[in-house]
């Protein structure tokens, strides 16, 4: 069975001259190692995440204010964070994700950005769901 799914992650940083946002698109493994169950009980496996990540890129990276009026930014930067991207940066290791950056066109979700009424993004696609078992994973809270 086909199911949609969908995603929120933190905005963690707000350009505001130049209407940028950035965060957390979706987290794969905490930086504990842990997988990460969303909010509706789902987990997207890295090599998943990643290849979604790499088809918006390619084929999109335009932007929607929730999931309906699209336009409104357009993907400015992303990067699928692996261990062994952490590794060849010398960085420790952290989260397992995709990280994203988007410039926000429209004056009225720049504002709620600002305001704080949309504190996170939110990715959404289709997929079929199989149940697994997950042992330690951290569910989103």
């Amino acid at each position: 069975m086909d199911a949609g799914w969908e995603v929120r992650a933190q905005i963690a940083k707000v350009d505001d001259d130049r209407r940028l946002a950035f965060g957390w698109a979706s987290i794969a493994v905490d930086g504990e190692g842990r997988p990460v169950v969303d909010h509706q009980g789902d987990y997207i496996p890295v090599p998943e995440l990643e290849r979604a990540a790499y088809d918006y890129v390619a084929k999109s990276r335009d932007a929607s204010e929730m999931h309906g009026r699209r336009g409104v930014a357009t993907l400015v930067e992303s990067v699928m964070m692996t261990p062994e991207k952490y590794a060849a940066m010398g960085m420790p290791r952290g989260p397992v994700g995709w990280w994203v950056g988007f410039k926000v066109h429209d004056d009225a979700v720049w504002g709620a950005v600002k305001a704080g009424t949309y504190r996170e993004f939110s990715i959404g696609g289709s997929g079929t769901r199989k149940a697994v078992r997950i042992e330690g994973a951290n569910h989103a809270a």
